[in-house]
C-alpha cells in the first residue's frame, strides 16, 4: 500500500535523526516525517499551480502548531482544543519561515503553504528545530522551486564548549541559546539570547552550528535522490518582462536618484512616488503593460540605492556607512507610571514604559513542556500612525510578537534576581514613529525605562540594526540603517548587548548565503554602534535610581519557617484574606515560607507584618513587647502581646510596690510593656510588668530589684483554678467542721 515509502536515518550529534516520507498525507505536494529522539513533527507543503491574477508577491506561508497530546496533556480552557497559536508557536512559525523564504526563486508568485504539527515531544529535544529540518526536507522532495534544502540547529554554551542542540537540563546551565539556520553554502538565519558573550564566542557558535548540520542537509539530499517528485514547470519571468524592466530603468533611473538625495524621509517618499508616478505616465503613453511596470517599480530604486552606496559610500540621508543617527534618550516623561522613557533615534522613536507589580501579576504560561510563570514581560506595539499611514488595529501579529520578542531577549540576560528586586516587571514599548529597527529602539527605550522604575539591571542594553548591500563588485556593511535599506537590502543584523558583551543577536539574509568574513565585519561595526548608542543613553540616565517610583508597590520580604505556612493561610485561606481586607496589601507566601506583602503604604506593610509575625512567632524569654490588656482578674491581667497570644501577668508582676487589686493598675484595653519571664508548665507565657519602664519600654529588672508585695506567684492560678491553701485564708471543708 505504501509502495512510494521511504526513509533515511542521519546520525546527528549522538542521536538519530530519520526523515521518512510516502506513508502519511500522502495528497500533500510533499510530506516528511522528521524525528529527533522520541520528538515527532509531521512536516508538509502544498503550492497553488497556478498564480492568483494580479499577485505581485510571494504569498508564503508557515504555520507550527503543537498538539497537547504530544506531551500526553488535555488543553486547558473551556473548549478542552487547541485554539488560536500561543506566542510560542507564532515565535517559531517565524523561526522557520525567515531561513526558506529567501531560497524560493525572484518572481515566483504561487501561494505556497508550510505546516508543521508537533506529534510527539518527549521533554528532551525542542521541536523547533526537527521542524525545521522537516520543513526543508519536504519542500526538497515537493517539485516545488526551492534552492534548497536548509538545516538549523541549536548551539549552547557551557563551561566555555560549544554544545550541539542542548537538552532541556542542559539549557538552563547554557549561558547561550543560539538558533542558526543555513543552506551548505552558508548562514540564513540566527537568533539567540546570551549571557553577555563577546563577537567572537558568538561568530564561533554560528560557525559550529553551520558545520554540525552539514550532515543533516545530505540526508535530506539523499532523501530526495530517492523520493522528490518532478520539477515544476513554472515561467518566472518573460523576455518582454526583462525589456520592461529595461525601459523602466532608462525611464526612472535619473528621477529615482534625484529623490533618494533628499534626506527627509517624508520629502523623501513623495519625491520617490512622484519619480514612479513620471514613469508610469510614459510607459502608458508608450502603451506598454502599466500593471506590469508597477510590480518592477521595486529593482529601480534597488538599484539606485545600492548603486549609489557602492559608488559613493554615502547613504540615502546622507550618513557613511558607519554613522549612528542623532539619538535623544528621556526618561521620566510619564508623571504617573512606574518608570518611562523616550528614545529617538533619528526618525524612529519608542516610547517604553514599565510597570511593577507582585507576584500574582506573573504571567502563567501553560507551554507544552510543562506550565511555568514568567515574571518579565515586553509587548511591542507598532501602530499604523508611526510610518504616517491608516491601518487596521487588532491583536498584535507576527511582527509585533517576534520583535518584541527579539528585545525580551536582549534584556533578560541582565534582569536583576527576585531575590535582590522581587517585582514582576511590564514594559510596554510604542513606537510612535519608525524608519529603521524600531525592535532596537525599543531594546535601548525598555533598558531606560527599567532604571527609571528602580530596577537594578547589571548594566544598561542598547541595541543596533546593521544592513548589507552585496554584489559581484563588492560589498557595504550599514550601521544603523534606515527604513528603505532594510527593504531594499541583502541583511537584517540586529545586535543587543551591554559594553561587556552581546546579549541578543538576530540575522535574516535576503539573499542565498553570506560568508563569515561578511559576519565578522558586521559584528565589530556593530560593537561600536553600540558603545557609541550606551552613551548616548548615559546622557538620560546612568544606572537605575536608588527606589522605585512613590506611585509603585512596595515590596517587603520576610521570612517564616515553612511549618508555619498553615497558620499564616489559614483553613481555606480565611487567615490571609483577612489581613490582605484589613492592610490593603498584597500578600505572596512561597513554600519554603518566603512571603511577599506590596503596598504604596509603608504603614499597611508594617500592620501586615506584625499579623504575620504574631501568627509565626514565638514568644522569647527575655523578649519585650508591647501588648493590650485584655482580661483582668483577681490574680493578675491578660496581655495580647504577640499577634493572638495571651500572655499573665501575674498581680505579683504588675508593679514593683505591692498591688492590691489589678484594676488599681491595669484596666481591659490599656496598652502594656511586658517582658516574658518564662512558661508554666502547661506552656502558658508569664509576663512582667513591674521590670520594664512603661514609658520608654526599658529593661528594668536590675534596678526595681527581686520581686516583692503582692500576692506570691502561684497564690492566684488562671481563672477557675483552686489556690492552694493559707492558714486564716480559707473557708473550713466539710470535713473540718464540727
Amino acid at each position: 500500500m505504501f509502495d512510494k515509502y521511504f526513509r533515511k536515518d542521519v546520525s546527528w550529534g549522538g542521536q538519530l535523526l530519520t526523515l521518512e516520507t510516502g506513508k502519511i498525507a500522502r495528497q500533500a505536494d510533499g510530506a516528511v516525517m522528521a524525528r529527533l529522539g522520541d520528538t515527532i513533527v509531521l512536516c508538509t507543503v502544498v503550492g497553488a499551480r497556478s498564480v492568483k491574477p494580479g499577485q505581485d508577491f510571494f504569498p508564503l506561508t508557515v504555520n507550527y502548531q503543537e498538539k497537547a497530546f504530544a506531551a500526553g496533556k488535555i488543553p486547558g480552557g473551556f473548549f478542552k482544543r487547541e485554539g488560536r497559536p500561543s506566542e510560542s508557536e507564532t515565535l517559531v512559525s517565524r523561526l522557520i519561515d525567515r531561513p526558506l523564504r529567501p531560497l524560493f526563486p525572484e518572481g515566483f508568485r504561487n501561494e505556497v503553504q508550510v505546516i508543521a504539527t508537533v506529534l510527539s515531544h518527549d521533554l528532551e529535544n525542542d521541536p523547533d528545530i526537527v521542524a525545521m529540518v522537516g520543513c526543508s526536507a519536504a519542500l526538497t522532495i515537493s517539485g516545488i522551486p526551492f534552492f534548497g534544502p536548509i538545516a538549523g540547529a541549536r548551539v549552547g554554551y557551557i563551561d566555555g564548549a560549544y554544545v550541539l542542540n542542548p537538552t532541556a537540563a542542559q539549557r538552563k546551565l547554557s549561558a547561550l541559546d543560539l538558533v542558526v539556520a543555513g543552506t551548505a553554502e552558508g548562514v540564513l538565519m540566527v537568533e539567540s539570547e546570551a549571557q553577555e558573550l563577546s563577537e567572537e564566542v558568538m561568530l564561533g557558535a554560528v560557525k559550529f552550528g553551520h558545520d554540525s548540520f552539514q550532515s543533516v542537509i545530505q540526508g535530506i539530499i539523499e532523501l530526495a535522490e530517492h523520493a522528490a517528485k518532478d520539477a515544476w514547470d513554472v515561467v518566472l519571468e518573460d523576455p518582454a518582462q526583462a525589456a520592461l524592466k529595461t525601459r523602466i530603468a532608462a525611464l526612472g533611473t535619473a528621477g529615482m536618484a534625484d529623490a533618494y538625495k533628499i534626506t527627509e524621509k517624508m520629502a523623501r517618499q513623495k519625491a520617490v512616488g512622484d519619480a514612479k508616478k513620471a514613469v508610469i505616465a510614459a510607459l502608458e503613453a508608450e502603451g506598454a503593460d502599466v500593471a506590469a511596470a508597477k510590480g518592477l517599480m521595486k529593482s529601480l530604486e534597488a538599484d539606485v540605492v545600492r548603486n549609489a552606496i557602492l559608488d559613493t559610500g554615502m547613504r540615502i540621508d546622507g550618513r557613511d556607512t558607519k554613522t549612528v543617527r542623532q539619538i535623544v534618550a528621556e526618561v521620566g516623561v510619564l508623571p504617573r507610571s512606574h518608570g518611562s522613557a523616550l528614545f529617538t533615534r533619528g526618525e524612529t522613536q519608542a516610547l517604553c514604559v514599565a510597570t511593577l507589580g507582585t507576584g500574582q501579576d506573573e504571567q502563567v504560561i501553560d507551554a507544552l513542556a510543562g506550565e511555568y510563570r514568567e515574571g518579565f514581560m515586553l509587548h511591542y506595539n507598532f501602530p499604523p500612525y508611526s510610518v504616517g499611514e491608516t491601518g487596521r488595529m487588532g491583536s498584535p501579529g507576527r511582527r509585533e510578537i517576534g520583535h518584541g520578542k527579539l528585545a525580551w531577549r536582549a534584556i533578560h540576560p541582565v534582569l536583576p534576581s527576585k531575590e535582590a528586586f522581587p517585582y514582576t516587571m511590564r514594559v510596554v514599548s510604542e513606537i510612535t514613529e519608525s524608519n529603521g529597527s524600531s525592535s532596537m529602539a525599543t531594546v535601548c527605550g525598555t533598558s531606560l525605562a527599567l532604571m527609571d522604575a528602580g530596577a537594578p539591571l547589571l548594566r544598561p542594553v542598547a541595541g543596533i540594526a546593521m544592513g548589507l548591500i552585496k554584489e559581484d563588485r563588492g560589498f557595504a556593511v550599514l550601521s544603523d540603517i534606515l527604513g528603505d535599506e532594510d527593504h531594499l537590502g541583502d541583511m537584517d543584523f540586529k545586535v543587543a548587548g551591554t559594553e561587556a558583551g552581546i546579549t541578543a543577536l538576530q540575522m535574516d539574509i535576503k539573499i542565498t548565503s553570506i560568508t563569515f568574513d561578511i559576519m565578522h565585519t558586521a559584528l565589530n561595526q556593530a560593537k561600536d554602534g553600540r558603545l557609541h548608542i550606551l552613551g548616548e543613553m548615559a546622557k538620560g540616565i546612568g544606572g537605575a535610581r536608588s527606589s522605585v517610583a512613590a506611585t509603585a508597590p512596595r515590596i517587603t520580604v520576610i521570612q517564616v519557617p515553612k511549618e508555619k505556612i498553615r497558620d499564616v493561610i489559614g483553613t481555606g485561606g480565611k487567615v490571609i484574606r483577612e489581613i490582605v481586607e484589613q492592610t490593603g496589601c498584597k500578600i505572596d507566601i512561597e513554600d519554603d515560607g518566603t512571603i511577599k506583602i506590596a503596598s504604596a503604604s509603608q504603614e499597611n506593610t508594617d500592620a501586615a507584618i506584625a499579623k504575620i509575625r504574631g501568627l509565626t512567632q514565638e514568644a522569647e524569654i527575655g523578649a519585650i513587647y508591647t501588648g493590650k490588656v485584655v482580661k483582668t482578674a483577681e490574680f493578675g491581667a491578660f496581655v495580647n502581646f504577640l499577634g493572638a497570644k495571651d500572655g499573665l501577668v501575674h498581680i505579683s508582676e504588675l508593679a514593683a510596690e505591692r498591688v492590691n487589686k489589678t484594676t488599681d493598675v491595669v484596666k481591659e484595653g490599656d496598652a502594656v510593656k511586658v517582658k516574658v519571664i518564662g512558661f508554666d508548665d502547661r506552656g502558658k507565657v508569664k509576663l512582667s510588668m513591674r521590670v520594664v519602664d512603661q514609658a520608654t519600654g526599658a529593661d528594668i529588672t536590675e534596678q526595681v530589684g527581686p520581686k516583692r508585695g503582692g500576692r506570691p506567684e502561684g497564690e492566684e492560678g488562671e481563672e477557675g483554678e483552686r489556690r492552694p491553701r493559707r492558714d486564716g485564708d480559707r473557708r473550713p471543708r466539710r470535713n473540718d467542721r464540727d
